[in-house]
């Protein structure tokens, strides 16, 4: 029986990166060994994009699919304010029937999506 999701995030600069989940998010973790920190993440939900292409990334010999991570909040702008008490800085807010959204930047440079959705969600408490 499947119980879990182990999400998979790619950088260039891996330490900088879990710094980044450990002292800025500050979610819990454990050390794999040899500095290899795994993340316990909050609560989530899969939503599947149609794409123009077949967005792939390779591992283990298999063209494993690819996605695209959005973290969630309840109030971007408050959300937005914390960071940035942290010097995490984030792009103009962009607002969508879904929602409003923004992208911070992680140390290595990548960035990931954060946003407040104005649909329903999968992990409250009356979803399906």
């Amino acid at each position: 029986m499947i119980h879990g999701v182990h999400l998979l995030l790619y950088s260039r600069d891996p330490e900088a990166d879990r710094a980044f989940f450990r002292d800025v998010l500050n979610w819990g973790f454990v050390d794999a060994g040899e500095g290899w920190l795994i993340f316990a993440l909050p609560p989530a939900e899969l939503g599947v994009h149609p794409a123009n292409d077949n967005l792939a990334q390779p591992q283990g010999g298999h063209a494993m699919m690819a996605g695209v991570v959005y973290l969630l909040c309840d109030d971007l702008r408050s959300t937005v304010e914390s960071l940035a008490a942290k010097g995490v800085a984030c792009t103009a807010f962009q607002e969508a029937n879904w929602g409003v959204s923004t992208t911070l930047r992680l140390p290595s440079g990548s960035s990931l999506g954060l946003y407040e959705p104005h649909h329903a969600l999968a992990i409250k408490p009356g979803a399906a």
